[in-house]
């Protein structure tokens, strides 16, 4: 009587086996892993505009070529409406400005400095920031403006 429980007992387990009650599944969903991927991507394409230089400015209109774009981040001073300086987005004294940069130059490859003004600045403060910058070595000055809109006006 006790080989014929055994018996049983053996049975039903290996029909429970054979009929996948106890199989590992072997298949690997992706639907998650993408629906992560997709949302990750949208954050990034949304944020991505957000990390330029930040400093608020009207540049001037100009019908000028833009330069090939950089493999680092381009090295920004720029002068805001009420003639303040910044270096990227960091505001700074004007008496700072060349042993700041020339600081910041030492760790960079490219040795371009561009520089945004507000277009409702005065010429000659431009001048007098473009001239400090030439005196401390800064010769590769590059002046960013904005492409001027295509529409006709009446």
């Amino acid at each position: 009587m006790t080989v014929m429980r055994a018996q049983a007992a053996q049975s039903r387990a290996g029909a429970r086996r054979r009929s996948g009650g106890m199989r590992p599944m072997a298949e690997i969903n992706v639907t998650p892993f993408v629906d992560v991927m997709l949302v990750l991507l949208i954050i990034f394409m949304v944020a991505a505009p957000l990390l330029t230089v930040g400093v608020p400015l009207e540049l001037p209109k100009s019908q000028a070529q833009p330069l090939p774009t950089p493999q680092e981040e381009p090295l920004t001073i720029n002068l805001d409406a009420e003639g303040k300086v910044y270096i990227q987005k960091s505001l700074i004294d004007p008496a700072e400005l060349i042993p700041k940069l020339t600081a910041i130059q030492a760790e960079r490859k490219s040795s371009r400095v561009y520089l945004r003004a507000d277009q409702s600045l005065d010429y000659g403060v431009v001048m007098q920031i473009m001239g400090a910058l030439n005196a401390g070595g800064f010769n590769n000055i590059g002046l960013v403006t904005d492409q001027p809109s295509t529409e006709r006006r009446n």
